[in-house]
C-alpha cells in the first residue's frame, strides 16, 4: 500500500494535540492562544517524550498561510478609512514607542556586554509588537468591539510599516556600518507608491468585479475569489519587496470597504481559525528548554524590561495624543510582547553576520514567554488603572485624562493656505503614483507593439497608445481643479497667497510636461530620430515641443475630460459604497459622539420576540432603532409597535460607549457550540384499534386524540401498508396499528382506552 506523505501525519499530530491542549485551556478558562503554544512545545523537537513532526518545512509553509489569514481577517475588520480616522493619533503613540524601545533596547544591550550591532538590532526587535498575537488574544477574549481596540490595530498596522523601514536601515548599516539617508528616502518613497497604488486601483477594481458578479456569486465562489485576492496581494507584496503579511492586510482592508465584507469575514474566519492554529503550534515548537537553561537570566532581564518599558512609553504615547489615560492603559497594556517581525529582523542580522547567534535563539525564547503573558497583561489594564488612581494626585490624573492635554494634530478643515498647500501637495503625490503605474502597464503592454511591428510605427504606435491611455490621469494632475470658489477667495485675500496658488497651479503644469516628455523619450529615441534623418541636439528640442504642446491641448481639452470624472465618480461610489448601505450617514462633526453599529438578535436575548416600545434601548442605553433587516426585508425607521423576532439584523445609533455595553444583550450566543437536547417524557407508541374500541369508525379528527390527549398520530399500519401523517378525515379500523407521540402519563390513559 501507498505510503501517505508525512505531512498527513504532521498535520494530524498538530491538530489532535491542539483540539486537546485548546478544549484544557477552555475548561482552565484561559486564553486559547496559550494551549496552542503548549502544543507546540509537546510535538516539538525538543520535547523527548511524545510524537514529533518530521517536515518542519511544510508546517513552517503552512504557519505562513496561517499568518496570511490572520493578516486579512484583521484587515477586514479595520479599514484603510478607520486608520486615517485614527492616524494622528496612532502615529504619535507608534513613534514614542519606535524611539523608546530602540533607546532602552540599545542601552540594555550595552549594559550585558553586547556589541554594537548587537544592541542596535536588539533595539529594533523590541520595538515591534506582534500582530497576530494581539489579533488572537482580542479575538479569544471578545475584545474586537471595544473602545481601545480600533487604535490598537492601527498602531499595529504603523508598527508593521516601521518595520518594513527598519528592516532597510538595518541592512544600510549591516553592510556599509554606516546610515544610508538616501536609501532610507528611497524604501519610503516606494513604500508610499505601492500602497496608494495598491489602494486605489484596489478600491476600484475589486468592488466593480464584485458589483458586476454578485448574481452569480454564492458562498463558495465568494470564499473562492476573495482568498484567491488575498494571495494574489501577498504575490505582489513579495514581488515588492514587502512581506506576505502586509499584503493580506491591504487586501482584507480593500474588501472591508464592499458591501460583501461582513460574508467574507464569516466565509473565511473558519479557514483562518485552522491555519492559526498551526501558526501558534510552529510557535510553540521553536521553545528549546535547553537554551532557556543556557540564556537564563539574559532572557529574564530582557523580558522583565520589556514587560516594563513597551507598555511605558505606549502608555505615555496615548496620553500625549490625548486619548485619555484609561483607554491609554487599555491600549498600551496589549504592548506586551515582540512577535514575527523580530524573527525577521534576527534572521537579517544573521544573514549579514553581523550580529551573535545566541541572540535569535534568546529572542524567539522572550516572544515566547511575552506571547504567555499578553492575554493576562490586557486584563491587567483595568486593575492597574484603579492602583494608579489610588496613588496619584487628582490634578494629574484630571491632565491625563482630559483630551485637550494631547498634541494637536491639525484636522485640516480650516480654509487657510496650509490646508490647501496640503490638499494639494497630497493630491499631486496619488496622481504621480497613479501615472507611474499606469505608465508601467503601458509600457509592458506596448513592449510587444515594439517587438513585432517594425520601426518606426512601431514607437508611434506605442507613443500613441501611452499618451491616449495618460490623458486623463495626466489632465487631473496639471488641470483639475475643485473647490474653485474658496481658492479665488484664498488669492482676493493678499498679494502673497495669490503668488503662492499660482505657483502651485505652475507646478503641476510643469510636471505634466516632465511626464509626457520623459514618455516621448523612451520612445522617440537617438534611434528613432537617426532613422527620421534627424539627430541631436535637434531631436530633444522636437521632443520638448512635441511634449509642450500635447500639456497645451491637455489644458484646451478640459470641458472633454468627462472619462476621468466617471473614473473618479466610480472609485468614491466603491469607497462609500458600504456606509451608503447605512441608513442613513452621519455628519463628521457628530461621529465623535454618534456612531452606527448593526447587531443580530440572538434567540436567547431577552429583547427576542419583544416589541421595541417594550425594550429598555432608550431609557438605560440611550440608544435608537433606526432599520430592521430581515430576510431580503428592510424596515427603516420602525416605529413603537414593531416587534423584534430572532436573527433580525437591528441598526442602533447612538454613542459608543451605550453600543458597546447593549451589544452583549443582543447578541447572546452561547460559548458552548453543541446543546445536550434534555430527556423528556415524550415517547412514541403503537396501539392497536380493538374491535370493540371506542374509536372505531371514528375520523381521526373527531377521536380527540389531539385536543384531550395532547397526542400527535404518526403513522397508521393497515393491512401491512403504512400510511405516514394521515389525513385528518381518514377514520379508524379494527386491526389497525397506531403510532403516536405522546407524553408517558396521557399515553398510558389512552392506551387503556
Amino acid at each position: 500500500m501507498e505510503s501517505l506523505p508525512a505531512l498527513f501525519s504532521d498535520l494530524a499530530l498538530i491538530l489532535v494535540t491542539a483540539g486537546i491542549t485548546t478544549v484544557i485551556f477552555k475548561w482552565l478558562k484561559q486564553p486559547v492562544v496559550l494551549g496552542y503554544i503548549i502544543a507546540g512545545f509537546l510535538i516539538g523537537p525538543n520535547f523527548e517524550w511524545f510524537p514529533v513532526i518530521n517536515d518542519h518545512t511544510s508546517v513552517e509553509t503552512w504557519s505562513e498561510i496561517g499568518m496570511v489569514f490572520m493578516l486579512f481577517g484583521i484587515g477586514l475588520e479595520f479599514s484603510f478609512k478607520k486608520l486615517k480616522k485614527v492616524g494622528g493619533t496612532v502615529g504619535i503613540t507608534a513613534i514614542t514607542e519606535l524611539v523608546t524601545m530602540c533607546v532602552v533596547g540599545y542601552l540594555l544591550g550595552k549594559i550585558l556586554g553586547w556589541s554594537k550591532m548587537d544592541c542596535i538590532f536588539l533595539g529594533a526587535m523590541l520595538s515591534i509588537s506582534s500582530t497576530t498575537i494581539i489579533a488572537k488574544a482580542f479575538d479569544d477574549m471578545k475584545l474586537n468591539r471595544e473602545k481601545f481596540s480600533s487604535h490598537v490595530i492601527g498602531e499595529l498596522v504603523v508598527e508593521d510599516l516601521e518595520a518594513v523601514l527598519l528592516m532597510v536601515i538595518l541592512s544600510t548599516l549591516a553592510v556599509s556600518q554606516t546610515f544610508d539617508g538616501a536609501q532610507l528616502l528611497y524604501s519610503m518613497l516606494k513604500l508610499l507608491f505601492f500602497l496608494v497604488v495598491w489602494f486605489l486601483g484596489g478600491i476600484f477594481l475589486v468592488p466593480t468585479v464584485l458589483r458586476w458578479a454578485r448574481k452569480f456569486m454564492s458562498e463558495e465562489t465568494l470564499t473562492v475569489f476573495s482568498v484567491g485576492l488575498c494571495f494574489m496581494m501577498v504575490v505582489l507584496a513579495n514581488l515588492a519587496g514587502f512581506s506576505s503579511a502586509l499584503g493580506a492586510f491591504i487586501m482584507g482592508s480593500i474588501l472591508a470597504e464592499t458591501l460583501e465584507a461582513e460574508m467574507i469575514h464569516k466565509l473565511t474566519t473558519p479557514i483562518k481559525n485552522l491555519f492559526g492554529a498551526i501558526f501558534f503550534v510552529s510557535v510553540g515548537m521553536m521553545v528549546d528548554p535547553q537554551i532557556l537553561v543556557n540564556y537564563w537570566w539574559q532572557i529574564l532581564v530582557i523580558t522583565l524590561v520589556l514587560l516594563f518599558f513597551k507598555p511605558l512609553s505606549n502608555v505615555v504615547g496615548r496620553v500625549l495624543a490625548g486619548l485619555g489615560l484609561k483607554q491609554a492603559m487599555q491600549g498600551g497594556f496589549c504592548f506586551s510582547q515582540i512577535g514575527e517581525f523580530s524573527f525577521i529582523i534576527a534572521s537579517l542580522g544573521l544573514s549579514y553576520g553581523v550580529i551573535d547567534e545566541f541572540l535569535y535563539p534568546i529572542i524567539v525564547s522572550v516572544s515566547i514567554i511575552t506571547t504567555f503573558i499578553t492575554p493576562y497583561a490586557i486584563k491587567a489594564a483595568i486593575p492597574a488603572y484603579h492602583w494608579v488612581n489610588r496613588r496619584f494626585p487628582k490634578q494629574w490624573l484630571d491632565r491625563w485624562e482630559s483630551k485637550e492635554g494631547g498634541i494637536k494634530v491639525r484636522s485640516g478643515k480650516q480654509v487657510d493656505m496650509v490646508s490647501f498647500f496640503v490638499r494639494q501637495l497630497k493630491n499631486m503625490v496619488i496622481y504621480v503614483a497613479i501615472i507611474i503605474a499606469v505608465t508601467l502597464i503601458c509600457l509592458f503592454l506596448t513592449s510587444f507593439v515594439m517587438r513585432y511591428v517594425p520601426a518606426p510605427w512601431n514607437a508611434a504606435i506605442s507613443l500613441a497608445f501611452c499618451l491616449i491611455i495618460l490623458s486623463p490621469f495626466l489632465w487631473a494632475l496639471g488641470f483639475k481643479h475643485t473647490l474653485v470658489k474658496t481658492t479665488q477667495k484664498l488669492m482676493n485675500k493678499n498679494h502673497f497667497n495669490k503668488t503662492v496658488i499660482l505657483s502651485v497651479f505652475i507646478l503641476r503644469s510643469v510636471v505634466v510636461l516632465i511626464v509626457a516628455y520623459s514618455v516621448l523619450r523612451h520612445f522617440f529615441t537617438a534611434e528613432f530620430w537617426a532613422f527620421m534623418n534627424i539627430h541631436a541636439p535637434l531631436f530633444k528640442w522636437i521632443n520638448f515641443g512635441f511634449a509642450l504642446i500635447y500639456t497645451v491641448m491637455l489644458r484646451a481639452l478640459s470641458p472633454a475630460m468627462k472619462f476621468y470624472k466617471r473614473i473618479e465618480e466610480r472609485f468614491m461610489d466603491n469607497l462609500n459604497k458600504r456606509q451608503q448601505a447605512q441608513v442613513f450617514e452621519i455628519p463628521e462633526i457628530l461621529q465623535e459622539n454618534c456612531h452606527l453599529q448593526k447587531m443580530t438578535l440572538s434567540p436567547d436575548s431577552a429583547y427576542s420576540g419583544k416589541l421595541i416600545k417594550e425594550t429598555d434601548f432608550r431609557d438605560n442605553y440611550n440608544v435608537s432603532v433606526v432599520s430592521v433587516e430581515r430576510g431580503k426585508h428592510v424596515f427603516e425607521l420602525p416605529h413603537s409597535d414593531f416587534q423584534l423576532f430572532p436573527y433580525d439584523k437591528i441598526t442602533f445609533v447612538g454613542h459608543e460607549d451605550h453600543l458597546r455595553l447593549l451589544v452583549d444583550k443582543v447578541e447572546v450566543f452561547d460559548e458552548q457550540l453543541i446543546t445536550e437536547h434534555v430527556d423528556g417524557d415524550v415517547e412514541m407508541y403503537k396501539v392497536e384499534v380493538d374491535p370493540e374500541s371506542q374509536f372505531v369508525g371514528v375520523a381521526l379528527k373527531d377521536s380527540g386524540l389531539s385536543d384531550q390527549f395532547d397526542a400527535m398520530v404518526i403513522a397508521i399500519e393497515r393491512d401491512g401498508q403504512f400510511i405516514l401523517n394521515p389525513s385528518a378525515k381518514i377514520k379508524f379500523q379494527p386491526g389497525d396499528y397506531v403510532w403516536f407521540v405522546a407524553q408517558r402519563s396521557k399515553a398510558e390513559i389512552l392506551m387503556k382506552n
